[in-house]
């Protein structure tokens, strides 16, 4: 079970945001209200994957709303957006 007091935890999440500039990274979105830290990969079956950065995203609490219970559906694009992220592409 995750628990969301873990340093370890808390770090990652604060270094997603940091990362992401507490910005949605949503396409066209730019919100910086509510930023939630997502796990690209699902927190429950990528445990390896749990504090990787590169398996995080930030989206604002509209969009983290809407991919719920659809998650796998999001995890390529996620991480193209990452990736290019990484690249400088964006």
């Amino acid at each position: 079970m995750r628990n969301y007091n873990d340093p370890q935890y808390k770090k990652w999440r604060q270094s997603i945001k940091s990362r992401d500039k507490h910005t949605c990274q949503w396409p066209g979105c730019n919100s910086r209200l509510k930023i939630h830290a997502h796990h690209i990969n699902k927190w429950a079956d990528f445990p390896g994957l749990r504090y990787n950065i590169n398996n995080g995203i930030s989206l604002c609490k509209i969009h983290h709303d809407l991919i719920k219970d659809n998650e796998e559906n999001y995890c390529g694009f996620f991480s193209q957006l990452i990736l290019n992220k990484l690249k400088g592409k964006t």
